[in-house]
């Protein structure tokens, strides 16, 4: 049996050869057009891939039920934008602590600390740039100035990480990261508004 968003699906889980064939067919579906998957159920319970692909590991002869969740990909988004602002305290605090073990002498954390400090923020600029590029038609101006100072920011901080200056990086997270986190606490801000403005059209 397939259950997608609480109705029965007329789709036969053994027409399929795995798990991945069956998702990417729902997919295909009109019905789930501009929709998300949120949630996949086997057997009653909840599935989610360790490794890319590992739903075509599944055979299908192992499927008694299986629940899709979904929903579309307009409130994703918005759900999405409206949690941006905590990533930015998340990061603004992350430049913190690593100034602060860099001062400590703790140069080994620090650098392991800021190390995912850096993915995080990488992470943070794709999904902004992307939202604004899917929904809002691309960068405003203000958005595009402060994803270039960021950037630079981070390319200044790359050369001080070869350079071993660990007293100049911890300036640069305390002193400059940091209020510009606050800034782009108020972007993420602006950004969930404008979303919702744009879908409520």
């Amino acid at each position: 049996m397939i259950i997608v968003d609480g109705q029965q699906n007329t789709r036969t889980i053994q027409n399929f050869d795995n798990l991945e064939e069956i998702l990417t067919d729902l997919m295909q579906d009109k019905s789930m057009e501009n929709r998300i998957i949120t949630d996949v159920f086997v057997n009653n319970e909840i599935f989610s891939e360790i490794y890319p692909h590992q739903a075509e590991d599944l055979a299908s002869d192992s499927i008694e039920r299986l629940e899709i969740r979904s929903v579309p990909a307009t409130q994703m988004a918005l759900d999405i934008a409206g949690e941006m602002y905590k990533v930015t305290k998340m990061m603004q605090s992350g430049g913190k602590n690593t100034a602060r073990l860099f001062r400590e002498g703790k140069n080994t954390d620090a650098l392991e600390l800021l190390q995912d400090l850096l993915d995080v923020v990488r992470d943070f600029l794709a999904m902004v740039g992307d939202l604004r590029e899917r929904y809002l038609s691309g960068a405003d101006t203000e958005f595009k100035t402060k994803t270039n100072e960021l950037s630079d920011l981070l390319s200044e901080m790359s050369d001080i990480l070869e350079t071993e200056d660990w007293v100049l990086l911890s300036d640069l997270l305390e002193y400059e990261f940091a209020p510009q986190c606050d800034e782009w606490e108020v972007l993420a801000h602006n950004l969930h508004k404008e979303l919702v403005e744009r879908f409520a059209q």
